[in-house]
């Protein structure tokens, strides 16, 4: 009998390599919880997005999306292949931002939320060291209440956050960075005691702010048993400054909106009364940014200079 050798090799499995685009639309879909707002998005039709989820459940070989009433929700494959995404997508950013700094000498572009009264009061001085320090580093800051800042942290709309805690994110690092008391501003010669009280503010038109500043103020009135009703709520704080210039009242504002640039009160602010609270309401603002952000130059400085806060 005639012996021979067979030689048996075996083949490893397929390891397609991932389509972008695909995941793109797969994240948009998961994101907007429909194919058709996920089209608008991308400026396609539904078929093309249709095509481009089906083509991604195809190379991975794992259904990705199911239909849970009128939403497109992520299977349990789909769910973890989200996670890989938002990591993929931000390493693709930092990719094309690092080869455009040698492109062009550019220090890449920062995305930064925040809420209004930041923006304004805090974030001047700030961004004008950032750009005498490097003129070539882009910023877009976009303002926001606290939620909707760090979702756009999670979902990588957003690179970093400055928001007003309590704030959570498994993903996230917060670090706290500024405290900021509270102040009551009342029209010019008003008459009030050196540290002002819910119960003495009780008897007196109060002005409040929206957002998370109106919990703050609410909470500061309840936890001392006073039931405020206030004369009018606006939601900004400079608009409340002039109203009370004008004598409708007074209000509780964050004392970062009674100050610009390190510590000079602005023009509208002079004439008022401004005393401290009793008790003391402050609030606690927190630089916020994805744990797994791959940091360029451009993103690493702004982060240190946000974080350098707390040491003022």
């Amino acid at each position: 009998m005639r012996s021979f050798r067979q030689d048996v090799q075996i083949a490893a499995p397929h390891a397609p390599g991932l389509n972008l685009d695909q995941l793109r639309s797969f994240r948009n879909v998961i994101e907007l919880g429909s194919f058709s707002a996920a089209a608008e998005r991308a400026n396609l039709s539904q078929p093309a997005i249709s095509l481009q989820v089906r083509a991604l459940e195809q190379r991975l070989g794992v259904k990705l999306i199911e239909r849970v009433g009128r939403r497109a929700k992520p299977t349990v494959a789909g769910s973890e292949l989200l996670d890989h995404a938002v990591r993929i997508e931000a390493a693709v950013a930092a990719t094309h931002d690092a080869m455009a700094r040698h492109a062009t000498g550019a220090m890449g572009r920062v995305r930064l939320g925040t809420g209004a009264t930041a923006c304004i009061f805090l974030l001047p001085s700030i961004l004008r060291e950032l750009r005498r320090r490097f003129p070539t580093l882009e910023i877009s800051v976009g303002t926001g209440n606290t939620i909707d800042v760090v979702k756009a942290v999670e979902d990588n709309t957003l690179d970093i956050g400055l928001v007003t805690l309590p704030a959570s994110g498994r993903a996230l690092e917060i670090t706290p960075v500024l405290d900021d008391d509270f102040m009551l501003i009342a029209p010019p010669n008003t008459q009030l005691p050196a540290r002002v009280s819910p119960s003495t503010l009780a008897a007196l038109p109060v002005l409040l702010p929206g957002g998370n500043t109106r919990r703050l103020v609410e909470n500061w009135f309840a936890s001392s048993g006073v039931a405020l009703r206030p004369a009018m709520t606006l939601a900004s704080v400079e608009a409340i400054k002039e109203l009370v210039a004008a004598g409708l009242g007074c209000a509780v504002v964050p004392g970062m909106a009674l100050r610009r640039d390190g510590g000079a009160r602005s023009a509208a602010v002079k004439s008022l009364v401004i005393r401290p609270l009793s008790p003391k309401l402050s609030r606690t603002l927190a630089v916020v940014i994805r744990r797994d952000k791959p940091l360029h130059r451009g993103l690493k400085e702004t982060v240190q200079v946000l974080k350098g806060l707390a040491k003022n």
